[in-house]
C-alpha cells in the first residue's frame, strides 16, 4: 500500500507559472517580429536568430560548467533575452557584435547575479547599452525600410528621433517637416529614412502584443500606461512651450518607447511588485526618457531610463509595501 502524501495548502493551482508567462511574452512579440522580417528582410532574421542562439548557449555553458547546476533553458527566459536583445539592434549589425552583446546580456546582466529572478537590471538592455557605448557607429546606422536587399547591403537614413534631435540642436522647427506622419509611425512604413531597431518598426504590432498580454494577465496595465502617459504629457508641455520639440503623438510612436514600455520595463524581476510602485516606476521612466532624448547625448533614452529605474526598484519596493494580511488601517 502506497503512502498518501498531503502537501500544505493551498491545494488549488491556478495554472500560472514562469514557463507559461515566458512563452506568452514570446507569442506576444510575434506580430512585431513578423512585421520586422517583412520590412527588413534577411538581416533581421540573422540578427535575431544569432542573438537567441548566443544567449541560450551562454546560459547553458555558465549554468552547467560554472555554476554546476542543471541547465533550465526550457523555461524560455534565455530565448526572451535573446529575442529582445535582437529586436533592440539594427538589422545590419555584424554577427560578431550581436554575439558579444548576447554574452554580456546573459553573462553579466543575468547569471552574475545568480540567474533568473535574481538580476537587478534587465539583461537585454545591459547587452544593448554595452554595445551602444562600445560600437556607436555600427549601433546607429539605420537601414531604410524596404531597401534592405541583403544582410550586408543596406541603404541607411536618418530616423525620426535623429530629426527630433536635429530640430532641438539647430533651433529650427522646420526640420520636423521631414518627419513621417503619425499613421506611418503607427504602421511602420517610414519610407523617408531609417526606421530604427528591428523591434521598433511598427507601433501597432507592439500594441497588439500588449493587448494579448493584458488579456492573458501576463502583465498589468500600470507600467506601460504610466510610461506612455507621462511621456505624452511631458512632450505636450514641451511642444506647447516651443515648437522645436516634436508633437507628443510622434514622440510616443517613435524609437523604443512602445517596445520598452510594453516588453522591457514590465520584466517581473526588475520592476516593482506593488501597483503604486509600478505607477511611480513607469512615470519616472517616461519622464527620464524625454529628458534624455531632448537634452542627452543620444537621440534615444528609453534603454537608459529603464536601467536607471531598475536600480531604484528595491527602494520603491521598500517604500511601497502592500498592507500586511490582517493589518488594521489607522484612522
Amino acid at each position: 500500500m502506497s503512502n498518501l502524501i498531503v502537501s500544505l495548502s493551498p491545494h488549488i493551482h491556478g495554472g500560472d507559472c514562469t514557463k507559461r508567462n515566458m512563452y506568452g511574452v514570446i507569442f506576444a512579440l510575434m506580430p512585431a517580429l513578423i512585421v520586422s522580417f517583412a520590412y527588413f528582410g534577411i538581416g533581421s532574421v540573422i540578427v535575431c536568430l544569432s542573438s537567441i542562439a548566443a544567449c541560450m548557449l551562454t546560459e547553458w555553458v555558465i549554468t552547467k560548467y560554472m555554476l554546476h547546476r542543471k541547465p533550465t533553458l526550457d523555461d524560455g527566459s534565455a530565448v526572451i533575452t535573446g529575442l529582445l536583445l535582437g529586436m533592440n539592434l539594427p538589422c545590419n549589425l555584424p554577427v560578431g557584435i550581436v554575439i558579444l552583446g548576447a554574452v554580456v546580456a546573459i553573462g553579466i546582466g543575468k547569471m552574475t547575479f545568480g540567474g533568473l529572478g535574481c538580476n537587478l537590471f534587465n539583461p537585454a538592455l545591459v547587452g544593448r547599452c554595452m554595445l551602444l557605448v562600445s560600437f556607436p557607429v555600427q549601433m546607429t546606422s539605420w537601414p531604410v525600410v524596404g531597401q534592405q536587399m541583403s544582410y550586408t547591403d543596406a541603404t541607411t537614413g536618418a530616423t525620426p528621433l535623429s530629426l527630433m534631435k536635429k530640430a532641438i540642436s539647430s533651433g529650427d522647427a522646420s526640420v520636423l517637416d521631414s518627419m513621417p506622419s503619425s499613421l506611418h509611425l503607427l504602421l511602420g512604413n517610414n519610407v523617408n529614412g531609417g526606421a530604427g531597431t528591428i523591434g521598433e518598426v511598427c507601433a501597432l504590432a507592439l500594441l497588439l502584443g500588449l493587448a494579448f498580454m493584458l488579456w492573458k494577465k501576463i502583465i498589468t496595465w500600470h507600467i506601460p500606461v504610466s510610461i506612455i502617459l507621462s511621456a505624452f504629457v511631458f512632450a505636450s508641455v514641451l511642444h506647447i512651450a516651443n515648437p522645436i520639440y516634436a508633437d507628443p503623438i510622434s514622440v510616443v510612436l517613435t524609437g523604443g518607447m512602445m517596445l520598452g514600455a510594453i516588453f522591457m520595463a514590465t520584466d517581473y524581476t526588475t520592476s516593482p511588485m506593488t501597483r503604486r510602485g509600478q505607477l511611480i516606476y513607469g512615470t519616472a521612466i517616461g519622464l527620464l526618457t524625454i529628458v534624455i532624448r531632448n537634452w542627452g547625448a543620444y537621440p534615444e533614452g528609453m534603454s537608459f531610463a529603464i536601467l536607471i529605474m531598475n536600480a531604484f526598484t528595491p527602494l520603491i519596493n521598500n517604500y511601497c509595501k502592500p498592507k500586511r494580511f490582517g493589518e488594521v488601517l489607522k484612522k
